[in-house]
């Protein structure tokens, strides 16, 4: 899994002059259309459709592009039986891979698990505490070797918030929240999230797969994110 952001755009393009000594005419003509789709690659039905080239030359020219190793074929995490190809110079987008909580198109649940659990130590230890507060404290503990970025934190934050297991409040400025700027957004347990018992206690939405997902606020029936899409919900379902 990639625990940090990377730059769309890798490595520099393949020399244009040795390319147009080495590709055949619907060869080039399918690979500026794939290096066209940057990020977003384009599925091999689409391909078909833009250039018109038959069926036969589109798969040959993509194994002959691939044997050069001018594309790539990557994971489309909204549609894994679709082969989906892109320029080897270009990263996939959130949109295709899911983000950083996806490692090779399948959601880590163990790792997203982990990090909800000690999100949810460091909030009862800091009594109250922002986003930024939470994330700094998880990296002074050292718990990752790879950059863990406050956007993540503040997504598994959020997924805490939807599974009641802490609240979210604004600073008085005063008290507990002397720390903290008046009006500022932190957080703070629920009586179900404090550590009697043994520890936190991540809540019960954590037994199906959106208790562990911290893009649940952006799934929506008709959405990209969605429960009519998602392979992870229609296993609990059949489950």
């Amino acid at each position: 899994m990639s625990r940090s952001g990377a730059s769309s755009l890798k490595r520099k393009r393949p020399d244009s002059n040795s390319l147009s000594q080495s590709l055949t005419e619907h060869e080039r003509v399918l690979y500026d259309l794939i290096r066209s789709k940057q990020d977003m690659g384009i599925w091999t039905r689409d391909m078909k459709r833009e250039t018109n080239l038959p069926d036969n030359v589109v798969t040959k020219s993509l194994k002959v592009l691939q044997a050069k190793k001018l594309i790539k074929e990557v994971v489309n995490i909204q549609n894994k039986g679709r082969k989906h190809f892109m320029a080897v110079e270009f990263e996939p987008s959130k949109e295709l891979t899911g983000g950083a909580w996806y490692v090779e198109g399948n959601l880590d649940i163990e790792f997203i698990k982990f990090l909800k659990e000690l999100c949810l130590k460091q909030i009862y230890m800091m009594k109250v505490a922002t986003v930024e507060g939470v994330s700094d404290a998880i990296k002074r503990t050292g718990a990752f070797k790879v950059e863990c970025t406050t956007q993540q934190i503040a997504e598994i934050v959020k997924a805490l918030v939807l599974d009641n297991e802490i609240l979210e409040v604004r600073s008085t400025g005063s008290g507990e929240f002397s720390s903290i700027p008046i009006g500022a957004v932190c957080y703070r347990c629920t009586s179900r999230g404090g550590l009697g018992g043994g520890g936190p206690k991540i809540g019960a939405m954590a037994s199906i797969p959106c208790g562990v997902c911290p893009r649940i606020s952006q799934c929506t029936p008709d959405g990209i994110i969605s429960p009519r899409t998602c392979v992870y919900f229609a296993k609990w379902l059949d489950f």
